[in-house]
């Protein structure tokens, strides 16, 4: 099983495997950080066995030349084109567009997660799966009944922290019907690696269904004792 967020093939639990805006954007930021870091690294890299293959010319340039070149102005055709994608991409994750959200509370504790859906009276609540309308923004309240947990849905956006009085929210959306893995991305406690949970993303003509209370079963009635 890959790492919890870095599966390179794909996954329930992979942020390079989006399937949502969100998600989309912060794959696009980590490769475009990869490539800037590997740019970077060869530049560097170059002028290190420049430096060392050619050890009279690199002596002769002084102390305040290199740290000005090196240090300044090689960085700066990498760093500023990376930091205007940061804050357009960084927009895109802050700021989802689209219609009215669904709304969801999600109270997480040690070690699982209880959500509930406020907008739909009458609607059953759920623990470790966390029911979706597919396409649409979803707002996602969080809070905490002890410790500070961690909500992730890696193939659909990033996490946010559930803290013990306090709310938070975050916005998600899933492009299409279908199975997401979430997990509590916070230290906290020792069923911390067992604390996760599924996402299903249902079509609106199905998400109503999904969400209706399961009829209890009869209660049987008492038989009575036969006679001795």
């Amino acid at each position: 099983m890959p790492l919890v967020g870095c599966g390179w093939t794909g996954g329930p639990l992979s942020a390079l495997d989006p399937a949502g805006p969100q998600a989309r954007a912060m794959a696009a930021l980590w490769w475009t950080m990869l490539a800037a870091a590997a740019a970077l690294f060869v530049l560097v890299m170059a002028l290190y066995l420049w430096a060392l293959l050619r050890p009279e010319a690199a002596a002769r340039v002084p102390p305040r030349r290199w740290i000005l070149w090196g240090g300044i102005f090689l960085p700066l055709p990498i760093l500023l084109p990376l930091g205007a994608a940061a804050l357009v991409l960084g927009e895109a994750v802050l700021r989802p567009a689209g219609t009215e959200p669904f709304r969801v509370t999600a109270e997480a504790r040690q070690w699982h997660w209880l959500f509930s859906y406020p907008a739909n009276p009458g609607a059953a609540e759920s623990v470790d799966l966390l029911h979706i309308p597919a396409g649409r923004p979803v707002e996602v309240t969080l809070t905490s009944a002890d410790v500070v947990h961690s909500f992730w849905i890696p193939r659909l956006g990033g996490k946010i922290d559930a803290i013990p009085g306090r709310e938070t929210r975050i916005v998600l959306i899933a492009d299409a019907p279908g199975s997401y893995g979430g997990q509590c991305a916070e230290y906290c406690g020792t069923g911390h690696s067992f604390m996760a949970f599924e996402v299903l993303a249902h079509p609106q003509e199905a998400l109503a269904e999904a969400l209706a209370p399961v009829p209890s079963a009869p209660v049987p009635s008492t038989a009575q004792e036969p006679a001795r």
